[in-house]
């Protein structure tokens, strides 16, 4: 998914409540769900429904569970089963698992428009990893009884699920590569470009502990090697939590070895 595409969906609410709210998006609450509706059109820009037709996207939006979530909530604990599909309208969200020492790893983060769906499909249907809110969120729960009925009603949507599990395997080859390279620096540079390519807007927004807890580095290492390529006019802290990305061609010849 490419940031214009991702894009779309930012800021529809920017006044998150800081404490769990939950409605059913419904025409009872107040809500349409006509095809003119802000809801109806967010969902149709989510590749996971794209092949569905406009009825069907209006069934999932008025029986979807309207969530608000404040920053630092868990939605999920790895074993708890798998009842819906997790949609973020907006704000960000991590997966991630801990070890016996209690250490974390952070998995992937997700962000508008992106949406946790995988294990739907499998005949465990159990989390295998926690989820957890970086920011205050403002999501959608889906059925997950719900979705498949329109997959049934829908079979070309099966075809594109198909294409959207190939792509995003071979996605999770890659970061495998990237976790297997042994030098700090090229891991991380690796990493940054992976990062940027899926955030939206022009900077990353994550905590120096989160990036280290996803490369599997040291957050001291990630922190000299982040400040070595700030020295090099490869990126800008411009904040806590926030870099931007400079000379992107410098930080792809780090990654591949050539500098």
């Amino acid at each position: 998914m490419n940031k214009s595409r991702e894009s779309m969906a930012a800021n529809d609410h920017e006044n998150i409540s800081s404490s769990p709210q939950e409605t059913t998006v419904s025409p009872t609450v107040g809500t349409s769900v006509g095809p003119k509706n802000a809801d109806h059109i967010f969902i149709g820009f989510i590749p996971l429904f794209a092949g569905l037709s406009d009825d069907a996207k209006e069934s999932l939006i008025s029986g979807a569970i309207h969530s608000l979530r404040s920053k630092g909530s868990i939605l999920v604990h790895e074993g708890d089963p798998i009842n819906s599909i997790i949609i973020v309208r907006s704000g960000r969200i991590k997966t991630f698992r801990t070890d016996s020492n209690g250490q974390e790893y952070v998995l992937d983060v997700l962000h508008d428009g992106q949406a946790i769906w995988h294990g739907v499909f499998m005949e465990e249907q159990t989390y295998h990893y926690s989820v957890g809110c970086l920011t205050d969120v403002d999501l959608y729960f889906i059925r997950r009884s719900h979705f498949e009925a329109q997959i049934k009603n829908n079979p070309t949507v099966a075809i594109g699920l198909i294409h959207m599990i190939g792509a995003e395997l071979f996605e999770a080859e890659e970061k495998i590569m990237m976790l297997g390279i042994r030098d700090p620096q090229r891991r991380l540079a690796e990493y940054l470009l992976y990062r940027d390519e899926r955030c939206v807007g022009p900077e990353i927004r994550l905590k120096l502990q989160d990036i280290a807890s996803s490369v599997g580095l040291r957050p001291e290492t990630v922190s000299r090697t982040l400040s070595a390529f700030e020295r090099k006019g490869m990126l800008r802290r411009v904040g806590q939590g926030r870099l931007l990305l400079l000379d992107r061609s410098a930080l792809h010849d780090v990654a591949v070895g050539s500098n």
